[in-house]
């Protein structure tokens, strides 16, 4: 049975999408036990999930840039509106 890997809650979103990918490519291969095969589909659905939620909170953080009067970036607002 394959070994769990990191906390996902902890990973960046780079080793999350990498991982997920790894996982991905060995389920298409088709090499892989039954059970171990649900395992990985799992933790590909937990690090899909976290990334998903990484890409949502970059994207406000990005919508929060603030513009000056000639439409460039001067800094970022809080996300919680202070």
């Amino acid at each position: 049975m394959a070994q769990p890997g990191p906390d996902i809650a902890k990973l960046p979103f780079e080793a999350a999408l990498a991982e997920l990918e790894t996982i991905v490519d060995k389920l298409e291969k088709g090499a892989v036990a039954l059970e171990d095969s649900i395992a990985l589909y799992e933790r590909g659905e937990a690090l899909k999930a976290h990334c998903d939620r990484l890409l949502a909170n970059a994207q406000m953080r990005i919508e929060k840039i603030a513009l000056n009067a000639e439409g460039k970036p001067k800094g970022v607002a809080p996300l919680d509106g202070e």
